[in-house]
């Protein structure tokens, strides 16, 4: 008899993140549509978070603990020993929006004949889980390829994508390997389908990127530029710097 694989695979990479894993476990554990694995991707953690996984038992989870070369070497582990149609990052500190969320993309999966890549909305909260306010750059209503040439307009997290589209992070980038993964996801999905302006996601503001914003920024205009070409590249920056600029002045 064939082995049942799931419909979702969602992949948790931490290291010596015991303070918030706890909730992106029960943001998990909660959900209502049940057709899914989590994987943990821990990178030999010395903080008790195996511990902590262990002690919140779910026959759908399992923990891989090893060293590891960084986070998106971790993420890679995540694909290779994923067994989903799906593959959705929910990393620590991160968690679903509501109990509902994993069911709102399977409803779309099944009414939309298993589109490429299914997205929505991200909100922004601290270390304690207390929501800051809608991430700035807004999830489009139609997302294409050209759409990231504006940047990450869809929060990693709130980018689900059909494994058999997705290729590994290139682990040349150490800070926007994500951004350049979700091009080439792009490139090869037939048809993306959003969940409007419904929040999917409550991602915890400092990640990776964020604490490096100078690095990350440098290899996405070099991801853009691959991608999209160097002029139209410094063409939209002029754009993005007016934009950050204004935001300056509203804080």
């Amino acid at each position: 008899m064939a082995e049942k694989h799931p419909l979702f695979s969602i992949i948790t990479v931490c290291y010596n993140a015991a303070p918030t894993l706890a909730r992106t476990l029960e943001s998990v554990d909660s959900q209502s549509c049940r057709d899914y694995e989590h994987i943990i991707v821990d990178g030999a953690s010395t903080d008790g978070s195996q511990d902590l996984v262990a002690g919140m038992p779910n026959e759908l989870r399992r923990i891989v603990s090893e060293p590891d070369k960084g986070l998106y070497d971790a993420m890679n582990k995540g694909v290779s020993l994923s067994k989903g149609s799906y593959l959705i990052f929910l990393n620590a500190g991160d968690k679903f929006h509501s109990s509902d969320t994993l069911a709102l993309f399977e409803e779309k999966i099944h009414a939309e004949d298993m589109p490429g890549i299914l997205y929505g909305q991200t909100d922004i909260v601290d270390e304690d889980g207390r929501r800051i306010g809608p991430r700035h750059l807004l999830a489009p209503d139609n997302l294409t390829l050209d759409s990231f040439a504006e940047g990450m307009v869809v929060c990693h997290q709130a980018f689900v994508a059909l494994k058999r589209i997705v290729g590994f992070f290139n682990l040349k980038y150490r800070y926007s390997a994500d951004y350049e993964w979700c091009i080439r996801c792009l490139q090869h999905s037939r048809k993306n389908i959003g969940l409007g302006d419904t929040v999917v996601i409550d991602y915890l503001s400092e990640g990776l990127t964020t604490k490096h914003h100078k690095a990350s920024l440098i290899e996405r205009f070099k991801i853009m530029r691959y991608y999209y070409g160097l002029i139209p590249t410094l063409r939209r920056h002029i754009g993005f710097y007016a934009r950050w600029r204004k935001r300056q002045k509203q804080q």
